[in-house]
């Protein structure tokens, strides 16, 4: 739908199980996150106008999950005063923006692989792509020493030996800062490599399975998994913990490390600036910038 002054800005919050999902967004013929939340918009708002589109803070790669995914959406008036009428047999309740999570819920069902968490009108300036300043995911592996919960065999790796988590820890330390990651991202014609890992560490939960917190400004395609590959490398002993850094500032794909399966992977919260700030993080986000080698990028966005 085409934003206007009259039209209101929604934020929602979603999480979602990654494992059925062609990735998050829409191509014909295949089952994608952002399909399914759209498909449902349309069947909502069928006497509405235009249904809305959903605009998403990252593009979840296939097979990867959130729990703490950002998303948009604009309503015409007559699509928000529709959200206001109670449906037939109910009584009070949330209305307007705040009934929107329950009722695609409802359409899509409560047992779904996709759930809207919170809905509600967001603050001026508000984009949620544009206007995030970090994402951070976590990775989980269960080595040959972690317990392996059958349960949690949708988003964690089993892994079949033993790993240094000191080695891998130290291997994700070398690779924070500013820096161009073209050997941990697949290329994309027009898009940059040029990101900003402000934290990466591993550690051994409770119950022995290895897990990875990952935050930067914004990721390339495969960019975790990626790095995630090389600290595996380096706690298996195939790699050394400097060399993980060395690869990256090479700026060019090797075969010294493999990219790590989806399914340990998710998106767990997307940040953003305080209100007042959100409209001019979003210009900046759009502007270009210069790199440290001296040569002008687009901002990384997803």
């Amino acid at each position: 739908m085409t934003t206007d002054q009259a039209a209101v800005r929604i934020r929602l919050d979603l999480a979602y199980d990654g494992t059925d999902f062609t990735g998050w967004a829409r191509q014909p013929g295949l089952r994608t996150v952002q399909g399914v939340l759209e498909d449902a918009l349309v069947t909502l708002f069928a006497r509405s106008g235009e249904p809305p589109r959903v605009t998403v803070a990252g593009r979840t790669d296939v097979g990867v999950h959130a729990i703490g995914q950002v998303a948009h959406l604009d309503l015409a008036p007559a699509q928000l005063a529709q959200l206001d009428r109670r449906p037939r047999g109910r009584g009070a309740g949330a209305a307007g923006a705040d009934s929107l999570a329950r009722r695609l819920n409802g359409i899509v069902g409560q047992a779904a692989d996709v759930q809207v968490l919170a809905a509600r009108e967001a603050p001026p300036g508000f984009d949620a792509r544009f206007s995030a300043v970090w994402r951070r995911y976590e990775y989980r592996i269960a080595d040959a020493g972690a317990l392996r919960d059958p349960r949690a065999r949708a988003y964690t790796l089993w892994h079949p030996s033993d790993l240094d988590v000191a080695a891998m820890d130290a291997a994700a330390g070398g690779l924070l800062g500013l820096h161009d990651f073209a050997a941990y991202c697949r290329p994309r014609e027009g898009a940059t490599t040029i990101r900003t890992l402000q934290e990466f560490s591993w550690e051994r939960a409770a119950d022995g399975v290895l897990v990875a917190r990952v935050r930067a400004d914004a990721f390339c395609h495969s960019m975790v998994r990626a790095l995630v590959g090389a600290c595996v490398a380096a706690g298996e002993g195939r790699l050394s913990s400097e060399r993980a850094a060395g690869i990256r500032d090479e700026r060019r794909r090797t075969s010294e490390f493999i990219v790590m399966p989806a399914r340990g992977l998710t998106l767990v919260e997307v940040g953003y600036p305080p209100d007042d700030e959100l409209a001019a993080r979003a210009e900046r986000t759009r502007a270009r910038r210069t790199s440290p080698d001296g040569l002008t990028h687009p901002d990384p966005v997803d």
